[in-house]
């Protein structure tokens, strides 16, 4: 189990993977979308993973049956919405939203801007309504190019304010982050910070060039920087952190035994890693549940799991002072 008396924070968490699957069955009802089977039970299989899927590649697939039905801007307002409900339901003291909007707008021709617009909408009625702290990250989707991580650029830049970050996600394998440096130097030039998922489908030198060209301060997943002592030691000493999915980077092949996870490895170096969800109601888990896997499956002990979560507040795209008032809440909060 986690220490209840620390903040519980989930950095890395897809809004667009986290899409319940009874909204999916009642928005392909309502907007009229053919979905493989009569029933929702049925369908569940289809969009939440049982096992291990064959690759990364496979895995994201599963996450397409969520945006394939989001029609208007009010499904996207609600998906928003219900994502910030998720996060209080699990006990989540702050949570860092990550959406793409050319991934969501896509399907039906969404405009891209009001995909960002209707995502800020929707997390706002959630910040209004349950007591969880959440920001936002936008994510540029490698997988569908150059051309259209640039629009999508420009949708996030026009509601800047709205976020604290943006990253690079998808098909880290075949659009290497090489491909993505003229639009790191924008989301720098915005005064954003920059995490970039990496070392996931790629190896060391990914990691590399996400931290010395396109200023990743955070790298998603990471789990290829276990096999680089120089990139461990470079990242220590520069505070360069790991968002960590356990789960996820089983369920997508990324490493093949779970209890031979590198976060262990990350820890006896003393980077800063923390544990995160990655695409919750893809994988049918919840943040509590990861770290009873940290605890049962990784065999870590109490400092390790209590250092995870102060790793966590200090890595979040937060002000020191914000830091430190979701430490003294949860302090405050206990007596």
């Amino acid at each position: 189990m986690h220490n209840n008396q620390l903040p519980l924070l989930d950095l890395h968490r897809h809004l667009d993977g986290n899409i319940r699957p009874a909204t999916i069955w009642q928005l392909a009802q309502k907007n009229k979308i053919k979905l493989p089977t009569d029933n929702l039970d049925a369908f569940i299989p289809h969009v939440q993973i049982t096992d291990s899927e064959a690759d990364l590649l496979a895995f994201l697939k599963k996450l397409d049956w969520g945006v394939g039905v989001l029609k208007s801007l009010d499904d996207v307002v609600r998906i928003g919405f219900e994502n910030v409900e998720d996060v209080y339901h699990a006990n989540i003291d702050y949570a860092e939203l990550r959406f793409s909007p050319y991934y969501i707008a896509m399907t039906h021709n969404l405009p891209i801007e009001g995909v960002v617009e209707a995502i800020i909408e929707g997390v706002n009625q959630g910040r209004n309504k349950f007591a969880t702290q959440i920001n936002l990250i936008g994510i540029l989707s490698r997988t569908f190019g150059v051309e259209h991580c640039q629009s999508e650029l420009n949708a996030l830049l026009a509601y800047k304010d709205n976020l604290v970050a943006v990253d690079l996600a998808g098909d880290e394998y075949n659009f290497p982050g090489s491909l993505f440096e003229s639009h790191f130097n924008q989301v720098r030039d915005a005064g954003l910070n920059v995490s970039v998922h990496a070392g996931e489908a790629a190896g060391p030198e990914s990691v590399w060039h996400a931290i010395e060209k396109l200023g990743a301060t955070r790298i998603g997943h990471g789990v290829a920087c276990a096999k680089d002592q120089k990139l461990m030691d470079y990242m220590r000493d520069h505070q360069i952190s790991i968002e960590s999915c356990l789960t996820s980077n089983y369920q997508t092949g990324t490493i093949k035994d779970l209890s031979a996870h590198p976060v262990k490895t990350f820890l006896a170096n003393d980077l800063m890693v923390c544990l995160n969800t990655d695409d919750p109601a893809v994988e049918n888990i919840e943040l509590a549940g990861e770290f009873e896997l940290a605890r049962n499956v990784l065999g870590l002990n109490t400092e390790q799991i209590n250092q995870l979560q102060h790793n966590a507040v200090q890595m979040s795209f937060l002000s020191t002072s914000e830091k430190q008032t979701l430490l003294n809440i949860k302090q405050s909060s206990l007596k």
